[in-house]
């Protein structure tokens, strides 16, 4: 699997992102710099954790503007994978690569520890993992609350673009989501960090089945 890493000023998960990526198997990853028009030709390209531009304004907000993200969302619309994690999800979101945004979290504190979540539905990012598996992530966010209209979760549901629920929601997104696909499948979502456990130092292993997932449908 070839992938290449976008990285914002204040990324800060890029390393981990392609640490799991090489303990899968896939090929030295390319860190490619926000404002890069053009990316390489790759199966994957992975937005990371951390606080781009100090989420000013709104998460993600100025990160989903950036020049590379053109090329992220033709990548999309020719059916390559995107993983958007953390911070990489909220750009999504405001990048209009997946519906509905991710505000503060209930409680108005950043949360930073362990959470547990369901696979929801089979596809490219969850084939190593069985329907209803319940897997812990570590979690480190303070706008993790993902909302949405009531039209656009009638449409999240009724298609299965729920691809992991949280059974202990930490942040109060609405229908306990923790990760949401695109129509097509190919763009995943994802609050918690499964590059973050990956290895036996970490809490546990369970991110490792995404990253293999991945590798297997590239």
């Amino acid at each position: 699997m070839r992938s290449a890493i976008v990285v914002f000023p204040g990324s800060n998960r890029e390393r981990d992102a392609a640490r799991a990526i090489r303990l899968v198997g896939g090929a030295e990853p390319v860190f490619v710099w926000h404002t890069e028009v053009e990316l390489p030709p790759v199966d994957l390209v992975m937005l990371p954790g951390g606080f781009a531009h100090g989420d000013y304004l709104r998460a993600g907000a100025i990160a989903a503007r950036s020049p590379v993200m053109r090329a992220v969302a033709d990548h999309a619309a020719r059916g390559g994978f995107v993983l958007g994690v953390c911070n990489g999800f909220q750009v999504l979101t405001e990048a209009r690569l997946l519906p509905g945004v991710l505000m503060r979290n209930a409680g108005l504190t950043f949360i930073c520890k362990q959470v547990s979540l369901r696979v929801e539905r089979p596809g490219p990012f969850t084939e190593r993992y069985t329907r209803r598996q319940v897997l812990t992530f570590p979690a480190a966010h303070h706008d993790g609350n993902y909302q949405a209209d009531a039209d656009t979760l009638r449409r999240l549901e009724g298609e299965g673009r729920i691809v992991f629920r949280y059974t202990d929601n930490p942040n109060g997104s609405q229908n306990d989501i923790a990760g949401i696909s695109s129509a097509k499948g190919n763009v995943l979502g994802l609050m918690p960090h499964p590059e973050n456990a990956v290895e036996a130092i970490h809490c546990c292993t369970d991110g490792l089945g995404l990253f293999e997932s991945i590798c297997a449908a590239a």
